[in-house]
């Protein structure tokens, strides 16, 4: 596993790349909870979500050992990050993406000239075929999540949010595939356990809830859920250990009160975040947490969202 100074030499390695990212308050929102409700805005953060920081610390490594081609399988945001920061070292990358993937994460890579593959529509599938290219190329394949430099690099979240917000109380983390939570309660639980990090998950794409109350890895099959950064089958071998260690809690979120979250923080806050993003306020405003009167981070991960697409997400806040 991953320790404290994993993620303190990330934050070193990283740190003239990603931004420190602001941490923002919503009066409405802490009225509607009960508790004092902050968003850790990684929305804010270089290319729009909170990956870039993951991908920067493990494509360095690799470009450190002599890499000078890599790939990755993404739903979009892992292969921003990892185009944007190849494109910055001047290697080449190929990201390997699902068939349905957000056209405005297409377009990001595109932009940092990352070429791309289509395959699929879920990580079983594409994960296998990014690996494949790099051994065919001798290229070096970039995980999503399950590698240490990747968790120690999500992790500089949680030494952020320590460092900017010392009397925290909870922290509320999106799970994917567990690269973030994973980094984020190595940096918090080593540096202050009383902080209490609680991960969420969409109803429909329960695979960490599952193998918590498990306690052992458990598969799913594909999912639908309009949080699409969090389509994983199941939690990674790396970063399920750290859960099941640190973990307080886990809590679902159905795709309504989604929808709801997104819409009120796009119509009262202004901000434009993802509806993977939205899960961890979704979970706080419908009351998930079984606390009062606490205060509260929200991790936003990412803000990359298709402008064509918001009408089929948003809906009507006027019942909150």
């Amino acid at each position: 596993m991953i320790s404290l100074k994993d993620v303190q030499a990330a934050s070193e390695r990283i740190g003239d790349i990603t931004y420190v990212t602001p941490i923002l308050k919503s009066q409405q929102l802490s009225h509607i909870c009960g508790n004092q409700i902050f968003l850790k805005s990684e929305h804010l953060q270089k290319t729009g979500s909170f990956k870039i920081r993951g991908a920067s610390n493990k494509v360095i490594q690799a470009i450190q050992e002599g890499a000078k081609y890599v790939t990755a399988a993404s739903s979009g945001n892992h292969g921003q990050a990892v185009a944007y920061i190849a494109n910055k070292y001047g290697i080449p990358a190929t990201i390997v993406v699902p068939e349905d993937v957000s056209e405005c994460k297409i377009n990001a890579i595109k932009a940092y000239n990352g070429k791309i593959e289509m395959c699929g529509t879920t990580s079983a599938e594409r994960l296998p075929r990014a690996k494949e290219i790099a051994v065919q190329e001798n290229g070096v394949f970039i995980p999503p999540y399950d590698d240490p430099f990747i968790m120690a690099g999500q992790g500089t979240v949680g030494l952020e949010i320590i460092n900017q917000f010392q009397d925290v109380d909870i922290v509320l983390v999106p799970i994917g595939g567990g690269g973030l939570i994973s980094g984020i309660l190595t940096a918090i639980k080593e540096s202050n356990p009383k902080v209490k990090v609680i991960g969420v998950e969409p109803e429909i794409a329960s695979d960490t809830y599952l193998s918590i109350q498990n306690g052992k890895i458990t598969a799913i099959s594909g999912t639908s859920t309009i949080a699409d950064g969090l389509r994983t089958n199941q939690p990674g071998d790396l970063t399920f250990p750290i859960l099941m260690k640190y973990l307080d809690d886990i809590v679902l979120v159905s795709e309504e009160e989604i929808r709801l979250a997104f819409s009120f923080v796009m119509e009262r806050m202004k901000q434009l975040i993802e509806p993977s993003s939205a899960t961890t306020v979704a979970a706080a405003m419908f009351n998930k947490i079984p606390f009062q009167g606490k205060k509260i981070v929200t991790v936003i991960s990412g803000g990359n969202v298709d402008l064509d697409k918001i009408s089929n997400i948003i809906v009507d806040t006027g019942k909150l």
